[in-house]
């Protein structure tokens, strides 16, 4: 993993991680923290050639994010200190809810890190978004970090039952929805802000989880702009699909973006995800003109 980072990603200056579990793993203690996985981790990445990344995350209620019991997963943010700055501002936690606050300068978090409507059923037994506030040259960046519910339960693909009824995607919706209303309103207080939306959303690019994500085309999601052979992430009973996905708004005017296929299609695998990632010019003209 710490080679995908650092050598097939080329270090990026944010990244967004998932599924890191707490300090002692699937030991159902009631510890909560992931200090000594991330700086494993991070120590890693340094020894694979990458920075000496630093990080930021929310940390769960105990075995209230679904995953293995007692494992306690969550999204966090490395971010790299030389490159960007990760705006802190105290406030966040396991429960309570990010919001936009509109200043003479544009939008800000309440709370950074955040977690998006934490209490809402939406995510019951599931991961919680984490936003954070980055500035890149002195200009802000919001990254919402996801990890959506995942298809257990669903019929196959190439089942007896055609369509296959997707049970899951109905709290999946649910989860897109509380996203897409927070970028709204943080596009609300700004509406050139730059949003990056992105993770394991665990549904297709053509599917009704992404039609609630992208409602009122305030996200774009970048794999739609890539050659069709290659527009996705995961291989499952053979078939290649897209589950992970990176969005940004419409503030975000240039930028490059690639899935990077070091895993979907190996047997040696370090996930059974492929990374991807986005450069974004923060100095491209947006929607007013700064």
């Amino acid at each position: 993993l710490a080679k995908g980072v650092a050598v097939n990603l080329s270090s990026p200056d944010i990244v967004s991680l998932e599924e890191i579990q707490d300090d002692n793993g699937a030991v159902n203690d009631g510890t909560v923290g992931s200090e000594a996985t991330l700086k494993r981790f991070t120590d890693a990445i340094v020894a694979a050639g990458g920075p000496r990344y630093a990080w930021r995350y929310i940390a769960p209620e105990n075995n209230k994010d679904g995953g293995e019991p007692g494992g306690n997963i969550r999204n966090v943010f490395l971010f790299n200190p030389k490159r960007v700055d990760f705006v802190d501002r105290a406030g966040g936690d396991a429960t309570t809810a990010v919001t936009a606050v509109k200043t003479k300068k544009g939008v800000a978090l309440s709370a950074s890190p955040g977690r998006i409507t934490p209490t809402s059923d939406a995510w019951a037994d599931s991961r919680k978004p984490l936003v954070g506030e980055f500035r890149f040259h002195g200009k802000p960046v919001f990254v919402i970090g996801n990890h959506f519910t995942s298809k257990g339960g669903d019929q196959p693909l190439h089942g007896r039952y055609q369509e296959p009824k997707r049970s899951s995607e109905t709290k999946r919706v649910k989860q897109a929805t509380e996203v897409n209303t927070f970028v709204k309103s943080l596009l609300a207080a700004d509406d050139s802000a730059r949003i990056i939306t992105l993770g394991d959303l665990n549904d297709f690019a053509f599917s009704s989880t992404m039609d609630a994500l992208t409602s009122g085309k305030v996200l774009k999601p970048l794999i739609t702009t890539l050659p069709a052979s290659e527009q996705y992430s995961y291989v499952y009973e053979g078939n290649s699909q897209t589950l992970d996905h990176i969005l940004t708004s419409p503030g975000v005017r240039r930028f490059d973006y690639d899935v990077v296929h070091i895993n979907a299609e190996f047997a040696d695998q370090a996930s059974d995800h492929d990374p991807q990632v986005v450069r974004v010019d923060v100095n491209a003209p947006n929607n007013n003109g700064h």
